[in-house]
């Protein structure tokens, strides 16, 4: 089923129950996430061996985040102890024309403060066909980009496929580095894009619009700025309201575009993960099917993930499959 490796924060999630305010209520539901650990927990979910790199806080906390990481089967033998805390966010679930609302602790936290002399990168690396990475790790420290960089490298000499999701987060870049040049220097060690247009826009500093025509030809600079990347992948959602959303995902991959079908989500449980979820399908897909099939497959993954609560996909890969087919009535399974 293929072996990934993946680097970044394991983070707690702290959200009021229900679709409730912070101001109305008085308890809290916990998860455990982050961006590239869903994907790990993504992909453990369908089979795949899946390693985790990362820190976690030297207490309780960070000892129920590593049962929780092992639950899935995924190894942390990677995953250090600290004395900074776990990082966490909080997030209001919003509904209808309520948008939800995030609020992070992340930037003392256990995983800011990783340093590269902690990762063996050869070892962790060996025997992988895919190592993931997200625009978020290196924002949070130098530290964390440092460390990443290091890995990028070694997978490069070790001829891996990286796959990157470069989500920029203009709130994270507090340590005095240009996030925009540091992100387009990483995608230069990788080979698969998983990002769109404005992902483009803001690595390489251009305007190109949303439209085909425009992503085509954003994805022809990047390529010619950043020649590694081979494959580019992109998710397209629409938000109607925070409970009604449609996905679709696009591709150009040696100049042929192609696109899925929209998918129409009507009742959204949880918009948290579900780029996550688009990403670990997508590394899923390629490793188990065609391009296009993978495409296809990832969008359904996205599109599922919607209904669960939580960061993280905890669909089988036979789940996704039924979508895919468009098996979405929702009928009892027996």
């Amino acid at each position: 089923m293929g072996k990934i490796l993946t680097f970044g924060e394991v983070i707690m999630r702290l959200s009021p129950p229900g679709n409730k305010t912070m101001k109305q209520s008085h308890e809290m539901e916990f998860f455990f996430g982050g961006t590239e650990l869903n994907v790990a927990s993504s992909l453990a979910t369908m089979g795949c061996d899946v390693t985790h790199i990362s820190n976690v806080s030297d207490d309780f906390v960070g000892e129920s985040a590593l049962s929780f990481i092992k639950s899935f089967g995924i190894d942390t033998t990677f995953i250090n102890k600290n004395e900074h805390p776990l990082g966490l966010y909080f997030l209001e679930v919003g509904a209808s024309v309520r948008a939800s609302r995030i609020a992070y602790n992340r930037l003392n936290g256990s995983f800011a403060n990783i340093k590269p002399e902690q990762v063996d990168w050869r070892k962790a690396l060996e025997g992988c066909d895919y190592f993931h990475w997200t625009g978020i790790s290196p924002g949070i420290s130098e530290g964390a980009y440092e460390t990443l960089k290091e890995g990028l490298l070694t997978a490069r000499e070790m001829g891996i496929e990286v796959t990157t999701d470069p989500a920029y987060r203009s709130n994270l870049w507090k340590y005095g580095k240009n996030g925009n040049e540091v992100l387009k220097e990483l995608v230069s060690y990788s080979t698969i894009f998983i990002g769109g247009v404005n992902e483009i826009n803001e690595i390489l500093g251009t305007q190109f619009t949303s439209d085909q025509q425009g992503f085509v030809e954003a994805c022809e600079e990047l390529k010619k700025q950043c020649p590694s990347i081979h494959k580019i992948f992109d998710k397209i959602r629409i938000g109607l309201t925070a409970s009604s959303q449609q996905t679709q995902g696009r591709a150009l991959i040696n100049g042929n575009y192609f696109e899925t079908k929209f998918l129409e989500i009507d009742n959204v449980v949880d918009r948290i993960g579900t780029g996550d979820a688009f990403a670990a399908g997508l590394i899923y897909g390629l490793l188990n099917f065609d391009d296009e099939k993978a495409l296809n497959f990832a969008n359904a993954a996205c599109a599922i993930k919607h209904t669960i609560l939580g960061d993280i996909n905890y669909c089988s890969a036979e789940d996704i499959l039924e979508v895919m087919a468009g098996n979405s009535g929702g009928r009892i399974k027996r």
